[in-house]
């Protein structure tokens, strides 16, 4: 059958056959490639219900070619049963008559004698005169177009009512499709986030976020949920959150080859969730430790040890120093002081080495008060009798170091936590914990925690009868 008859056009050829100027396929080879390129099957049909137009992908789903199939008058007999056959041609042939598009589903009959259910659109062909001239059907198998609108209502659903965050992020990394939800997640509009860098978005967290995507777009979808904290610029502030994502590697289906259209990221915000986590194995471990320094102590013949192997305990994970001062003079009780009293001095009991790392040691027999300027965390501490905290509060490494040495701390502190030694309704002494700069400040847990170790260590001190790790008792 030739290009002009699957296609409905008859050749114009000039009074000596083609032009030799014009360039270009004509009309009839142009209209049957277009048809024979659709991803639809496609017949049409004229004013007497003869096919004149039947494409390659008709003749996939059938087995019918287009010469079998061209010319021929309805479907009865060969491609629908013949008790159907009337009724499938009256449901095709109104289209001439009704507006737009008609839907139907119906059974057509495969070449080797097998049924498929299809879907046809229809709609009625107007003639140059503006009057109906035939129909055409376009028509797939309904499996596949089922699929189809299954796969297009996901992708509506989850850019819509999607409980988690869709980004769909292109080949440059930068967001080009956002649901609500990821929007609100991001802390700016659906629209606004479109088209800017990621840096814009996160402070932090960036360049993990941008390497994993680049990851995806080289080798696929990575075999499970990455877990990612990020600071989230916010017009509030910067915000920390820890969200759990999956990605996917987008490629077209149209094209012969696989073509990467991005990566699809999907994430929920476990945030809470993840501070619960960690909160819990923090305090196991805290647990654990002072149960183990419970049990190291109670090995120790000399109280005053005792109170320095707390302190090495407590030291693991959660601070750089630590040292232990005790009231001078020995244990105040709450009703021996009065406003009027002389100022509360304090002895070095015991620190850490500031060296190499190493258990605390016991210092000052001299009995030789420490230095505090007045407004000291560390008499804050025992005037208050609760716990103080304080940081260097600068960024210059200089200044911070001028910062603890003023305090008669390492240089290399920044962060301070103060907690009172109390025994028996009396104040003993004080224990202070440091960080550097390599850690982050001291929180409310942090203050709970040090309160723990440090009634243990008053305990070990007022079980030794002594105020501080000096004297006969705190001698090896």
């Amino acid at each position: 059958m030739s290009a002009s008859r699957r296609s409905g056009t008859t050749d114009e050829l000039g009074p000596d056959g083609p032009d030799p100027e014009r360039d270009g396929p004509d009309g009839a080879d142009l209209l049957a490639a277009l048809l024979d390129g659709m991803d639809a099957a496609l017949c049409a049909f004229d004013a007497d219900g003869v096919v004149t137009h039947w494409n390659r992908e008709a003749e996939r789903i059938l087995g019918w070619t287009a010469a079998e199939a061209v010319g021929r008058r309805g479907f009865a007999g060969w491609a629908v049963r013949t008790a159907d056959a009337e009724d499938v041609e009256a449901r095709l042939m109104t289209a001439m008559q009704a507006p737009g598009r008609q839907v139907h589903e119906f059974a057509l009959l495969t070449k080797d004698g097998g049924r498929v259910l299809v879907r046809t659109q229809s709609a009625a062909v107007h003639g140059p005169d503006g009057k109906p001239a035939g129909v055409y059907c376009a028509f797939s198998e309904v499996h596949t177009q089922i699929d189809l609108e299954r796969s297009i209502a996901l992708s509506e659903a989850l850019f819509e009512d999607a409980s988690w965050g869709v980004v769909l992020v292109d080949a440059d990394l930068r967001p080009a499709v956002v649901n609500a939800h990821a929007a609100r997640a991001l802390g700016t509009g659906r629209t606004t986030v479109l088209g800017r860098p990621l840096g814009d978005l996160l402070s932090q967290g960036v360049e993990e976020l941008e390497s994993a995507l680049t990851h995806v777009l080289a080798e696929g979808a990575p075999p499970a949920p990455a877990e990612m904290w990020v600071s989230v610029r916010t017009a509030e502030g910067e915000k920390r959150r820890c969200w759990r994502s999956g990605f996917l590697r987008l490629a077209s289906p149209l094209a012969e080859e696989p073509v990467p259209l991005g990566v699809g990221w999907l994430f929920q915000d476990i945030t809470e969730a993840k501070q619960t986590e960690q909160e819990a194995a923090l305090l196991r471990f805290r647990t654990n430790q002072l149960h183990r320094a419970a049990r190291a102590a109670a090995e120790c013949e000399d109280p005053g040890e005792a109170a320095t192997v707390h302190l090495d305990f407590s030291l693991a994970g959660f601070a750089d120093h630590a040292l232990i001062d005790r009231v001078a003079g020995g244990p105040v009780a709450d009703g021996d002081r009065d406003g009027d009293g002389p100022p509360v001095r304090l002895v070095r009991a015991a620190d850490t080495p500031s060296g190499a790392p190493g258990p605390s040691l016991l210092v000052g027999k001299a009995e030789l008060p420490v230095w505090y300027a007045e407004g000291h965390p560390a008499l804050q501490c025992v005037e208050r009798a609760g716990s103080v905290r304080a940081s260097a509060g600068v960024s210059d490494a200089e200044r911070a170091r001028e910062w603890a040495i003023s305090r008669q701390w390492p240089g290399d502190a920044v962060h301070a936590l103060c907690a009172v030694l109390r025994s028996r309704g009396r104040t003993l002494g004080v224990v202070t914990f440091l960080r550097g700069a390599g850690r982050s400040q001291f929180e409310r847990a942090d203050a709970v925690y040090a309160e723990d170790v440090a009634v243990r260590i008053a305990a070990a001190l007022d079980l030794a009868g002594l105020a501080g790790l000096a004297g006969p008792a705190g001698e090896r």
